[in-house]
């Protein structure tokens, strides 16, 4: 008798590259069937709150409120170094001072991806008392932030104490790491090098969880199958099935292979010691 599990991930490239061969039957799923939901990882984190899906990915920002409800799992996450999201904005930095950054954006209007998303998280711990901050789906963020007048600030601003009031600053993560200085944007900080900086470890992004009504056997399962759907990816790798390019909207597949070559790596395929100290390094301060 097949299992039937409620299944959720977004239609960004590197879930949808994980998950492909799991959800569309190039693997044999052992008896598990799957009910899948793509979505953005904010409705995720809700859900996960919610304890609605059997198996979900999550944001690790969201991690620490369900630690007693969900069991993470050890294949199909993101986690790295060099892949953190980039605090932006539509004017040239002449500062990289931190203290002169953090006294512009703590002056500015800041869109965020979800209030409870790891670049929500990571943004925190580097400016800790912005307060104006706006929460929308991540596609949505770098036109608003070049679709804002900002009649006070200028081009080339120095961003030095008291100037900048006005300037709108996103947050940006997934593709838009690689489509914002095309738009004429500009870099302020990675907020994931600052989390290496101040830590030392690899930021985690997101990671895969299955609800604790599922049991340790079966969750052992999925996690091995969503494993073995990986290296089926990746054996046949850098092809981008239509699976891929059909959740990927307009991007163009070198975009989609940047994507995949940025967040899906060897702790996608297991977490390992490494890893796992990472993500209880951030639940640890996530916690403080």
């Amino acid at each position: 008798m097949n299992m039937k599990l409620t299944l959720g991930f977004s239609p960004c490239p590197n879930d949808t590259f994980i998950f492909d061969a799991l959800v569309n039957g190039k693997i044999d799923a052992e008896g598990l069937e799957f009910d899948v939901l793509l979505e953005d990882v904010q409705t995720l984190n809700e859900w996960a709150l919610q304890g609605k899906l059997d198996v979900s990915k999550i944001s690790y920002g969201v991690y620490p409120k369900i630690l007693n409800t969900y069991h993470l799992l050890k294949s199909g996450g993101a986690l790295g170094k060099g892949v953190g999201p980039l605090l932006i904005t539509k004017y040239e930095v002449r500062s990289t001072n931190l203290e002169e950054l953090q006294n512009l954006v703590n002056n500015s209007s800041i869109a965020i991806p979800g209030i409870n998303t790891t670049a929500h998280f990571l943004f925190t711990q580097a400016f800790p008392h912005a307060k104006n901050k706006q929460f929308m789906v991540f596609h949505e963020i770098e036109d608003w932030v070049l679709n804002h007048p900002s009649p006070q600030a200028r081009p080339a601003m120095p961003f030095g104490r008291g100037e900048g009031t006005g300037v709108r600053c996103g947050v940006i993560i997934h593709e838009n790491r690689f489509t914002y200085q095309q738009k004429g944007l500009h870099k302020l900080l990675d907020l994931g090098e600052y989390w290496e900086q101040s830590t030392g470890y690899p930021i985690p992004l997101g990671g895969i969880v299955a609800h604790n009504r599922i049991d340790a056997a079966m969750r052992a399962k999925v996690d091995a199958l969503i494993r073995k759907s990986l290296e089926y990816a990746f054996a046949y790798y850098p092809l981008i099935t239509d699976y891929v390019k059909q959740h990927s909207q307009e991007m163009s597949e070198e975009v989609m292979r940047k994507h995949i070559d940025l967040y899906v790596n060897d702790y996608s395929l297991d977490l390992g010691e490494k890893g796992m100290k990472a993500v209880r390094r951030f639940v640890e301060i996530a916690g403080a």
